[in-house]
């Protein structure tokens, strides 16, 4: 399935799509995969791979530790794409979330073409700008993959419609200025981010904003296409690293609730 489809299944349901982050390899690779796929179980539409990186400056301590034991323990690009390939098999979309950097070691084109075998939907690029990444786009379109672009409340006008313009599958929208993490309240930046993004495409507009519950995951899918969780889950996890057990079964709950949220608004 499509990231598009994912979104259209959704809406067609009258709810929101549920999109779930996890680092590849955490807490190693196989746990990590054992995990994406309790998500993909207990209701998540839309499954985000991240490509863990030693420098990563938009993620939040959450993230970063649960990277960080990845790296520690060697994983690889390829890791990352066995993990999409995993995923993908379960027939929910699954995209790889990256900094820039490791695709361009990589190799652009060698990255388009491994994560369309792999069966990977596409990618998001929180820290590559259209403008910035034509070489992506013209990989990215090659091989039929989608391309996730991030706008923010800082953004322009001007700049939501060239980054809009330049998405497929659909549009980012990060409404807390700052690094990521699960947070108590969400964002009043959020609903005016949403309408100004609207405004300027037709494709679904996700929002990441530390939604950590099923009731802050109703109160943005009242006015998002997709309600976007990470750090909830990668806590999860952490909370339970000496129980794997009982973390699998925390995440199935913690899921759960998301999906019901959404299913709510």
């Amino acid at each position: 399935m499509s990231v598009a489809r994912a979104f259209a299944t959704a809406r067609a349901e009258n709810r929101a799509a549920l999109v779930g982050y996890l680092p590849a390899g955490f807490p190693d690779i196989a746990g990590g995969i054992d995990a994406l796929r309790v998500m993909v179980e207990n209701g998540c539409d839309v499954i985000e791979v991240g490509l863990p990186y030693s420098d990563p400056v938009m993620d939040g301590p959450t993230i970063q530790a649960a990277a960080q034991q990845a790296l520690e323990q060697g994983i690889r690009t390829t890791d990352v794409l066995r993990t999409v390939e995993a995923v993908a098999a379960t027939g929910v979309p699954t995209v790889i979330m990256t900094y820039w950097n490791p695709v361009e070691r990589y190799g652009v084109e060698r990255f388009a073409a491994d994560l369309a075998n792999a069966g990977g939907a596409g990618l998001i690029t929180p820290d590559l700008t259209p403008d910035s990444g034509p070489e992506w786009i013209a990989a990215a379109d090659r091989h039929d993959l989608d391309k996730i672009f991030l706008v923010a409340p800082s953004s322009t006008d001007e700049r939501i419609a060239m980054t809009t313009a330049a998405c497929r599958g659909f549009v980012y929208a990060t409404a807390v200025m700052g690094v990521t993490g699960a947070r108590n309240t969400t964002s009043d930046l959020a609903g005016p981010l949403v309408a100004r993004t609207r405004a300027t495409t037709d494709l679904p507009v996700g929002v990441g904003l530390g939604v950590s519950n099923g009731d802050q995951a109703a109160e943005v899918a009242s006015y998002a296409d997709g309600v976007i969780v990470g750090s909830a889950f990668v806590r999860t996890l952490l909370d339970h690293a000496d129980d794997r057990p009982a973390g699998l079964r925390a995440l199935a709950a913690l899921t759960a609730d998301l999906a019901a949220g959404v299913r709510r608004a």
